[in-house]
This record gives structure tokens, sequence and C-alpha cells, in this order.
């Protein structure tokens, strides 16, 4: 396929202001977008210490393979490892950001303070949804498609050619061994030990296996807190922005579950 024109990205690193030095917040990408996706939450979250990477395969690095979900969390944990010392550090992940984020934490007991993951499938994507994304596969290329993605996602008009642009940079092959591993069940074994704090978030109108995927959380880690983001879709972080980031403020500097989102039932 035809790579379009290199698509707008923000730098990995965004510094905070003074006063944030505790801290840094790294914010992974979905897997039909890049770091770009990030750009209200940068916004919003100015004063603090923010890195917006693009994973393998996705934005400045669509030339990159996608060897792994494995691979890619420990992509992860090396930029991770390239923070000042001595700083918490906080992964925050959209959907397949989500995911790699969980496997991070897990993969490298200690490295990370926290985890704030939202609609992370880790049971995989089966049923019609599952079958669904794999046959978006035969139309990858094609503009088309991109275009009518957007339209469903109700992303703002200013949003759509980028996210268009950015799609069809995405390698066809590279998203079909992305959507085998997490289509096929993906929990992130030693999660539970990793020490890591696990905030897991799905919207109330989320994917299915993204909100079942909360009851695996709570149930295999005990000290997660589990929530949903009342009246959301999946890609929420655009849909109501000054909630998302709320929801990171809360976590990383106040260390709580926002008080708008809503615990599961029979969770705390």
């Amino acid at each position: 396929m035809t790579v379009p024109d290199a698509v707008v990205h923000h730098p990995p690193r965004r510094p905070g202001a003074p006063g944030r030095d505790a801290a840094s917040v790294v914010l992974l990408h979905g897997g039909n977008v890049a770091s770009w996706m990030w750009e209200p939450q940068v916004e919003h979250l100015a004063d603090l210490d923010l890195w917006t990477p693009d994973l393998p395969g996705f934005g400045s690095r669509a030339a990159e393979d996608v060897v792994s979900l494995d691979a890619t969390a420990d992509d992860v944990a090396a930029l991770v490892a390239t923070l000042p010392t001595g700083r918490a550090v906080h992964l925050v992940g959209l959907s397949y950001g989500g995911v790699v984020a969980l496997h991070a934490a897990a993969r490298h007991p200690g490295l990370v303070r926290s985890v704030v993951a939202s609609g992370a499938a880790v049971d995989g994507v089966r049923g019609l949804t599952g079958a669904f994304g794999r046959a978006q596969l035969r139309v990858w290329d094609r503009r088309w498609y991109w275009a009518a993605q957007a339209r469903s996602f109700g992303l703002p008009a200013d949003a759509r050619d980028l996210f268009v642009r950015s799609g069809l940079a995405i390698r066809r092959d590279n998203m079909a061994r992305t959507v085998r591993e997490v289509y096929d069940g993906c929990w992130p074994a030693g999660l539970e030990v990793s020490g890591a704090r696990v905030l897991a978030v799905a919207g109330s109108r989320d994917l299915r296996a993204a909100r079942s995927a909360l009851g695996t959380i709570a149930r295999r880690v005990p000290d997660a807190v589990v929530r949903l983001a009342p009246g959301m879709h999946h890609q929420w972080s655009a849909e109501d922005p000054d909630l998302f980031s709320a929801m990171i403020r809360s976590w990383v500097v106040d260390g709580v579950a926002h008080p708008r989102l809503v615990p599961l039932a029979g969770s705390a």
C-alpha cells in the first residue's frame, strides 16, 4: 500500500511544570491511532510530566515491525527506564495501549507505580465483534473505511483527517499480528504481584469485551480498582476529554478513582 505523508505526532516527552517532578505519566495510544490522540490530555494536564510515545508499528514508527505484545511492552519498559531516577511512573493506556500498559507492569515488576487501563480487553474479543474486527483487515488500506471509522467513533471534524492518514499508515501485517494476539486473549501473567496499583476502566457503553474484562481484572488482581465511565463508549478520551483527563489527575496526583466513575456491582 502507499504510505501517506508523515502524520503530526507529539514528541516522546513533554516537560512538566515545577512542583511535579515527583512523578511522570506515560500515555499509550490505542491500536488504530498514534500518540496524537492524546492532544486533549496534553492540554488538560500540561502541569504534569507527560510522555506520549508512538508504539512500534504506529505513527512515526509505522515502518517498524510489530513483533509481539510482550516485545511492545518491553519497548515501553525501555522508555520508562530512561526517565529520571527517583520519580514514580504511571502508565495510562486506552484499548490496545491499556493492554500494553498492563503487560509492561506485569513483565517488569516494580517498574511503575500504577497503571490506568481503559477498555483493555484482556479476555480477548470473540463472537460477532471479533469476527467483524478480523474482517476489517480486508479493507485496511481503503480510505473510505477509515473515514467511516472516524464518523462511527464520533471524532471531531478537525481530527478526522489526521485519523484517516495515520490509520492508512499502519501496515496490514502489523495489525494482523496485533489483532490475532489481542483477540485470542492476552492476560498479563504476574500482574497481581507486579507491585503496580491498577485502575481498570471501561465506558458503560464500551465494547462488551472491554466491560467484561473488568470482572476478570477484579477477580485476578484483588487490589485492583475497577470502574465504569457513565455514558461513555470505547474511545472516550476524545468523547469526554475533560473527564478522562480528570480521571488521570485524580489517580496520579491524589491516588483515588475519580468520583464520577461508577463502581461495578459488588466492587469497592
